[in-house]
Parts: structure tokens; C-alpha cells; sequence
């Protein structure tokens, strides 16, 4: 016996929560972007690594979703989750090591909140097209 689907919710309804996860997911980005990129410029001791290389491998992964993320893509913010794992990972692993516990911290609470936001404006926005598409 097939199960019965569940309503969509309205409009109205999904329209706050889209502004409100899309925003949230921007300022974490953004925060993310900034905090790993003044590390690296003011904090960071590279051990004579060029500060450049370190940052476009940093960087890299976040920088190439960005005009997904800005136009509001969906599907840009589902490959945000994918992406930000990377940063909670290494922000748990830097949090257990005394000289970068607190940039450790900061990475992985910023990925935590930006994986939740994206997670939900992704589930939000297709919510919404089904909805506006009649369904």
C-alpha cells in the first residue's frame, strides 16, 4: 500500500524561512572565508610556506561554490554541505592543538551553523519551486 505524501507547506510559510536560512548561510560563508583568511595572513605560522599556495588550497573549495551561493542556487548550497565537512574536520582536529584551539573552534562552530543553514535553505527552496510549480 502506497503511503500517503505530505502536504507542502504554504507559501507564506516557506517565504520567511527561505530569507531568513539564505542570509544566515551568507554571513556564515562569509565569516568562514574571513576567519581563515586573517589566520593565515596574521596568525598562521607557515613554517616558510608561501602564504598564496596555503590560501588557494584553503580557499579553493569555498571560492568555487560562491556565485552559486550569491545567486541563491539550490543546488549550491546541497554542495555547501558537502564542502564545509572539510572545514569542521579540520577545525575540530586545530581546536585540540593549544596554539590554535580558538581558530580551531571558531572553524568548526561557523561550518556547524553554515551546514545547518545551507542544509535547510536547500530543503526550504525545493519546497517552495514544488510549490510554486503547482504541486
Amino acid at each position: 500500500m502506497a503511503k500517503k505524501a505530505k502536504p507542502l507547506p504554504s507559501l507564506d510559510w516557506l517565504q520567511p524561512r527561505l530569507n531568513a536560512s539564505r542570509l544566515l548561510s551568507l554571513l556564515c560563508y562569509f565569516a568562514l572565508v574571513l576567519l581563515l583568511l586573517v589566520w593565515d595572513l596574521v596568525f598562521a605560522d607557515l613554517h616558510g610556506a608561501r602564504t598564496w599556495v596555503i590560501l588557494l588550497i584553503e580557499l579553493a573549495p569555498l571560492l568555487i561554490l560562491a556565485p552559486g551561493l550569491l545567486l541563491g542556487n539550490a543546488r549550491a548550497h546541497a554542495w555547501l554541505c558537502f564542502v564545509v565537512n572539510l572545514y569542521f574536520i579540520k577545525g575540530v582536529l586545530a581546536a585540540f592543538d593549544p596554539s590554535r584551539s580558538v581558530l580551531g573552534w571558531s572553524e568548526a562552530l561557523l561550518s556547524l551553523v553554515l551546514f545547518c543553514t545551507a542544509l535547510l535553505y536547500t530543503r526550504w527552496r525545493f519546497q517552495y519551486d514544488r510549490k510554486l510549480a503547482g504541486e
